[in-house]
């Protein structure tokens, strides 16, 4: 990912510049058994390609391909700007942690966001805790290496004098699909970090029942039930009819023993 933040300092700088704005979302669904994706979209508003023309050239993404992500775009988006999508299974939520740590870098948004699920007998509940919180505003999403050799962010003046609020200049936006229903309803799926350093706290659990396979499910479970009961009634119907059979028989032999009487000569 230092390519894509070497590239975010360029676009940081923009910003600097007026009314240019970029929206990055970082979305993870995890299945019931753990596996998932996790997609980051940033889209640069018009103004931002306004300003750096060769911005789609500029974007390289080798590192992150050779990291095992999958690139769609830089592709135009209706009002002109620019869209970039980056996608990464998962098959563990421990490795769902470790993508969002990877994308994250040492002072981005995600603060000790982790994903975590416990699998007992009867549910399986998956936990998404941690915070959004930005150290340093603007310069958070840039490579950290670069602002260290040139001392600073340059553009940090320049965005005080042109009075734009980092807020108004980008935004950053967790959501999570997690498997099942929320354990305390109405719990958010959805979370936009603050970008002045303060804190929001990040906390949802979904859990889903061991084997819940919805209609169709309570369909499977009555159409077993009924084959049970037929299978019994069927084994009962046949010892009927074999007690039926070995009585008859009987009494058949029965009926045809008899003893003659004797007679005098």
């Amino acid at each position: 990912m230092n390519r894509l933040r070497r590239t975010a300092l360029a676009v940081c700088a923009l910003l600097a510049l007026g009314a240019c704005k970029v929206d990055v979302t970082v979305h993870v669904q995890v299945a019931q058994d753990g596996s998932g994706m996790v997609t980051l979209t940033a889209i640069a508003d018009a103004a931002v390609v306004a300003q750096a023309p060769g911005l789609t050239e500029d974007l390289r993404f080798d590192d992150v391909v050779a990291a095992g992500w999958t690139v769609e775009g830089p592709t135009t988006t209706d009002d002109g700007g620019l869209k970039v999508v980056l996608t990464h299974t998962f098959a563990t939520v421990a490795e769902a942690t470790a993508l969002l740590q990877s994308i994250n870098g040492i002072s981005g948004p995600l603060q000790g966001i982790t994903i975590t699920r416990t699998d007992t007998a009867s549910q399986i509940t998956t936990f998404l805790t941690g915070s959004l919180r930005v150290d340093g505003q603007l310069q958070a999403f840039a490579d950290s290496d670069i602002l260290t050799a040139i001392g600073g962010s340059p553009y940090a003046q320049a965005i005080l004098d042109a009075g734009v609020l980092p807020s108004d200049a980008v935004t950053f936006t967790l959501s999570a699909d997690l498997p099942g229903s929320p354990v305390q309803a109405g719990s958010p799926t959805e979370w936009v970090s603050p970008i002045d350093g303060t804190t929001l706290d990040v906390a949802a659990s979904d859990a889903i029942a061991q084997g819940s396979t919805g209609i169709w499910g309570t369909v499977s479970t009555i159409a077993l039930v009924a084959l049970v009961g037929w299978c019994l009634v069927a084994i009962g119907f046949i010892m009927f009819v074999a007690k039926a059979r070995r009585r008859r028989a009987l009494a058949a032999a029965a009926g045809g023993f008899r003893v003659r009487p004797l007679t005098r000569r």
